[in-house]
């Protein structure tokens, strides 16, 4: 039955051991949750704590990073433009054309909860700082 199985209602159930995290074009937000971020160096940034859907049009827009602290405590999570982060097989993880320098100065939040109540306006700064002189079109 292709891994979609009925219940005794009548209705789907999709509990098999149909493997729904990744194909060859497509990946889980579940999966992608936790994937390292490196720099172009291959120095590890930090990892995703989220990614952002638009609402309308279904596209990832942003990729939250968390980035410092320890055992969670005093991490900062930094909202990236998901355009500016590129899949590397071989590391495993996502690489960003950025330094540490320049993810430290980035619009950042102290906690996953409060970090977009923290500006009306967050998704225009952080669109502007990574538009910015210093960084090169994606």
């Amino acid at each position: 039955m292709s891994g979609i199985e009925m219940n005794h209602g009548g209705t789907a159930d999709r509990s098999g051991d149909v493997e729904r995290d990744e194909t060859a074009s497509l990946i889980s937000s579940e999966k992608v949750e936790g994937t390292a971020v490196y720099d172009t160096e291959g120095n590890k940034l930090g990892s995703i704590h989220s990614v952002m859907i638009g609402k309308r049009d279904g596209k990832v827009s942003y990729a939250v990073l968390s980035f410092g602290g320890f055992l969670g405590i005093g991490t900062d999570y930094y909202p990236v433009p998901w355009n500016q982060m590129k899949y590397d097989t071989r590391m495993d993880g996502y690489v960003i054309g950025i330094t540490r320098e320049q993810l430290e100065g980035a619009p950042r939040y102290g906690s996953s909860s409060d970090w977009q109540a923290a500006s009306r306006g967050w998704s225009g700064d952080v669109d502007r700082y990574y538009t910015g002189p210093a960084f090169p079109s994606p």
